[in-house]
């Protein structure tokens, strides 16, 4: 599905799982320091959304997901996540919930898979599942952003800004009054700017959320019930998880950023030293350079100079070893 906003001036394309939306719009600082200063809007139609409603919709996906959400008050954001059986990250869910209704959004594409899940785990419960992405896009207004939202619209706020579920039909009004319009890329270098994970960059098929430091932001270590809390457990009681995300100032001397998948190295041991981790995003931040986020392995010395590929990298620690 491709965004009509596409047709702005200086719209480009982006790759990727975010294909279908634009990377940029022709200038990749101003629109990021355009997001930091609190103005602007980032076009991110592309993402799945999917609506949960009925009587027992929280208490029912309190079952099955890791965030405590049977009382979630109305208008309140919230993040969790759906494990497989090994404690293995499948899913990652943006929830807000409007006092009929739970609204969620997802990473693009994902929203079948999850939706077939949730289905076959309704048994007697009186939920109604529901694929929205046709009908909504979601729209993100930056924290500090004082742009009026229309009336009926529902709103997900953060401390990173505000998600908005936009009726599709308005999107190009939205843009034509909430201008000025910021690609993917600015998004995601101040997501990585904040340490912030996003499902399948930073996760793999065996990623565990203690890596990640998603326990406590999308996962109450105090509640049972779902798929996957033996493991969780397990880990926080033993403190040991086998990886752990860092945050990486990048040379910037390269021209070219290190690709995700970029193999690193203790700095020390040269390249041809043993892979402790991968680039898993990196980014050109309109302040500090060239960034990236990396899961490396837990045992790496926090304080260690790193090489992604051929690139000199330091580290700062996001999830402690």
């Amino acid at each position: 599905m491709k965004s009509p906003l596409l047709s702005l001036p200086g719209a480009v394309l982006a790759e990727g799982v975010d294909d279908g939306v634009a990377a940029h719009y022709g200038d990749l600082f101003r629109e990021q320091r355009a997001l930091a200063d609190g103005n602007g809007f980032v076009d991110l139609s592309h993402r799945g959304v999917i609506t949960v409603s009925g009587s027992d919709r929280l208490a029912w996906l309190h079952l099955l997901l890791t965030q405590h959400v049977s009382e979630l008050p109305v208008g309140e954001a919230t993040e969790a996540l759906v494990l497989s059986a090994n404690g293995h990250i499948e899913h990652a869910l943006y929830l807000v919930d409007d006092g009929t209704t739970t609204w969620i959004h997802v990473e693009p594409g994902t929203q079948e898979a999850l939706i077939a899940y949730l289905e076959s785990m309704k048994f007697f419960y009186r939920v109604e599942v529901a694929d929205r992405t046709d009908e909504f896009a979601l729209v993100h207004l930056p924290a500090g952003s004082i742009a009026e939202v229309p009336e009926g619209v529902v709103v997900r706020e953060t401390a990173h800004g505000r998600d908005l579920f936009l009726p599709r039909a308005d999107l190009e009004t939205f843009a034509a009054e909430h201008g000025p319009a910021a690609g993917t890329l600015a998004y995601e270098a101040l997501r990585v700017e904040g340490h912030r994970p996003r499902l399948g960059f930073e996760t793999d098929h065996r990623t565990i959320p203690h890596e990640l430091g998603w326990i406590g932001s999308a996962v109450h270590l105090q509640k049972g019930c779902y798929r996957g809390q033996e493991t969780v457990a397990r880990v926080q009681n033993l403190g040991k998880p086998p990886r752990r995300l860092v945050f990486l100032h990048l040379d910037g001397s390269d021209v070219h950023l290190p690709p995700p998948g970029t193999e690193i190295r203790v700095a020390a041991d040269g390249a041809e030293g043993r892979k402790i981790g991968v680039i898993t995003t990196s980014a050109r931040h309109h302040e500090l350079g060239p960034v990236a986020l990396a899961v490396v392995k837990r045992n790496v010395p926090v304080d260690a100079p790193l090489l992604a590929g051929n690139t000199a990298a330091a580290q700062e620690t996001v999830v402690e070893p």
